[in-house]
């Protein structure tokens, strides 16, 4: 279980810290004039919706690796490392193929829009934008049952809104200057690089 909750934290990590979760939120707060502190706001709330739907996605991706690990005892210990180690391949290969990012946010926003009605299309945007790169994972936490899935949740949950709320913050005080359009571009292939990582951890390491 230590492992789980070591991989799901650096996945949340890594996963939050593309900017398309993030860089966008700061850029509408400067054309809406909010200040800090509606910005951040705006970043939970819809950090919230973003990661309900990743949630729900991968609960029944984990609850499909728990049945199957009940029956299969190979399922913990070979397929679900397997199944990590291939999705990252896919990843990288669609990251160099094709170039292609998922975009969340709508940036194109008439200025001085109610924050009511901006933080609900971004929060229906982010709902509907779940991040599938994720979800092999959940298969993972899966096998360890229903307890793997609720920390895998949970964790996700915390670690991505914070992280969010985060980078928001620092970019809107000016200390984030780091050009992050490496990340943005290659989003698919750190997370592969990570699945596979993680796949190989699970296989060779219990902890």
């Amino acid at each position: 279980m230590f492992q789980i909750i070591i991989n799901s934290v650096v996945l949340s990590l890594i996963h939050a810290t593309i900017p398309n979760h993030w860089l966008p939120l700061v850029a509408i707060g400067k054309v809406e004039r909010w200040n800090k502190s509606t910005t951040l706001w705006a970043t939970v709330i819809s950090g919230f919706a973003h990661v309900a739907s990743t949630i729900l996605i991968g609960i029944i991706v984990g609850w499909a690796g728990y049945k199957l690990a009940s029956s299969y005892h190979y399922i913990s210990k070979i397929a679900a490392p397997a199944i990590l180690i291939i999705f990252g391949g896919v990843y990288i290969a669609s990251n160099f193929l094709g170039h292609k990012h998922h975009h969340h946010f709508d940036e194109q926003l008439a200025p001085n829009t109610p924050f009511v009605t901006v933080v609900l299309s971004l929060s229906i945007g982010m709902f509907f934008s779940p991040c599938i790169e994720l979800e092999s994972y959940y298969f993972t936490a899966g096998t360890f049952g229903w307890a793997g899935i609720i920390v895998v949740s949970l964790i996700y949950l915390v670690v991505t809104v914070a992280a969010m709320v985060t980078y928001v913050a620092l970019a809107i005080e000016g200390i984030n200057r780091f050009n992050w359009r490496f990340l943005e571009m290659n989003e698919k292939a750190i997370v592969g690089a990570v699945l596979i990582m993680v796949g190989l951890t699970t296989y060779f390491i219990n902890f």
